[in-house]
C-alpha cells in the first residue's frame, strides 16, 4: 500500500512509492480523445438559461462553486456553425482561471456553466452568440465571427471559495505559495482515504497556483518556498497514477520535476518504475541506475533492479525457444541417387579412349 510520507524512514529503507507531505508547470486535466471535433455526448440536456444548454459527459463530485469563487477550468472552443476551434488550453497546457461574478462579457455562458458544475465534472456547453462573442464577434485572438453562437467543452478541475474573489495576479507571493500549500494538504488527506481522483485535483490546483509565469518571478527564498511545494505535487500526481495504471503521465510528471532537479531519487523511481511498466525496460534501467548512486543502500531500487534482470532473463529465454521452434534443428543431408545409366556410359567412354591410345602407340 502506499502511504503518506510523514516521518523519515530509517537510511536504507525508503519508501519511495509514498506521498510527499512537503516543483515547470503543467496542469493535468484528462486530455480529450480527439482534438479537433466537440464529442459525441448523448447525456440528457440540462437548460442552465436560456442561451445556455448543458450535457454532462463525466460526473464530478462534491459541491457547486457560489459567487466570487475562483475556479480553474480546461476547456476548448469551437464556433457551432462551422465547427471551427478557436481556443483549446490542454493543448496550451495552461488553465483559464475564472472568478464567478467577476468575468469578461464573453465569458458570461461559460461563467453559467462553469456554476452548475462539481468539481472534476467535464460537460458540453452549448451557448448562445448574445452570451459569448456578441453581434461584432470578435477579430483578434480569439477569431470569433459575428453572432457566433460557441460550443464549448469544459472540465472544472477545481475552485476555492473566496469572499473577495481575489485573483492569483492580485496576490502576494506569500498568499499564493500558502494556497498551493493548503492545496497540496488537502490532496494528502484524500490520498489517505484512498480518493486519487479528488486528491490529484487538488495537487493540480495547487501547481496552478505556481504557474511559470509566477515562477519566473521568483528568486532567492521566495523561489525555494515556492518549489518546495510545487515539485512535491508533481511527485504526488505522479504516485496516484500509476496506481491508477495512467503510466505515461506518470512519466510526464515525473520528468518536469527532473528538469528541475535532476538527481531527485524519488522522481528517478517513479519514472522508473512507470517506464518498466509499459515495457521501456532499458530507460527504465537507467532510472533506477541513477537512482541507486544516490541511495546505493535502497532495498527498494535493488527491487526494481533484481525484478529487471529477472524479466530480461524470461525474455531471453521465451526468444530462443521461439527461434528453435521456428528454425528448427539443421536437418541431416539427403544422398544422392546415383544415375547407373550414366555411369556406364562414363565408364565405356573411358574404355574406348584407352583403346584407341593404345592403338595409336602401337602404330607409332
Amino acid at each position: 500500500m502506499v502511504e503518506l510520507e510523514e516521518n523519515d524512514l530509517p537510511s536504507g529503507q525508503v519508501n519511495y512509492d509514498d506521498i510527499v507531505a512537503e516543483a515547470s508547470s503543467v496542469v493535468r486535466g484528462d486530455l480529450p480523445q480527439d482534438e479537433e471535433r466537440p464529442p459525441e455526448v448523448d447525456s440528457e440536456i440540462e437548460i442552465l438559461h436560456e442561451k445556455v444548454k448543458k450535457q454532462i459527459i463525466k460526473e464530478g463530485h462534491d459541491k457547486k462553486p457560489s459567487k466570487y469563487s475562483t475556479c480553474f477550468l480546461h476547456y476548448r472552443a469551437w464556433v457551432k456553425s462551422s465547427l471551427h476551434k478557436f481556443e483549446d488550453t490542454w493543448l496550451e497546457k495552461q488553465p483559464l482561471e475564472l472568478i464567478l461574478g467577476k468575468e469578461k462579457n464573453e465569458m458570461a455562458g461559460l461563467a453559467i456553466g462553469i456554476a452548475s458544475m462539481k468539481s472534476g465534472e467535464r460537460a458540453l456547453l452549448h451557448v448562445g452568440w448574445e452570451l459569448g462573442y456578441g453581434k461584432e464577434g470578435n477579430f483578434s485572438f480569439p477569431n470569433v465571427p459575428p453572432m457566433a453562437d460557441i460550443i464549448y467543452e469544459v472540465e472544472l478541475i477545481g475552485f476555492d471559495e473566496t469572499r473577495e474573489g481575489i485573483a492569483r495576479s492580485d496576490m502576494t507571493a506569500e498568499q499564493r505559495i500558502g494556497a498551493a500549500d493548503r492545496r497540496k494538504m488537502d490532496g494528502n488527506a484524500f490520498f489517505k482515504e484512498e480518493k486519487l481522483e479528488e486528491a490529484m485535483q487538488q495537487y493540480e490546483m495547487a501547481i496552478a497556483y505556481l504557474g511559470d509565469d509566477f515562477m519566473f518571478q521568483l528568486f532567492g527564498k521566495y523561489r525555494d518556498m515556492a518549489m518546495a511545494v510545487k515539485n512535491p505535487c508533481h511527485l504526488n500526481l505522479a504516485a496516484c497514477m500509476i496506481k491508477l495504471k495512467r503510466y505515461d503521465e506518470a512519466v510526464a510528471q515525473c520528468s518536469i520535476v527532473l528538469t528541475e532537479d535532476e538527481n531527485n531519487v524519488k522522481a528517478l523511481f517513479r519514472r522508473g518504475k512507470a517506464r518498466a511498466e509499459l515495457g521501456q525496460t532499458e530507460v527504465a534501467r537507467e532510472d533506477f541506475l541513477k537512482a541507486r548512486k544516490f541511495a546505493p543502500e535502497d532495498k527498494a531500487i535493488a527491487k526494481e533492479l533484481r525484478l529487471l534482470a529477472e524479466h530480461d532473463k524470461a525474455v531471453y529465454k521465451k526468444q530462443k525457444e521461439l527461434y528453435k521452434g521456428l528454425f528448427g534443428p539443421r536437418p541431416d543431408p539427403k544422398p544422392v541417387p546415383k544415375n547407373w545409366l550414366l555411369m556406364v556410359w562414363q565408364w565405356l567412354l573411358s574404355l574406348f579412349h584407352r583403346i584407341f591410345k593404345l592403338q595409336r602407340e602401337k602404330s607409332d
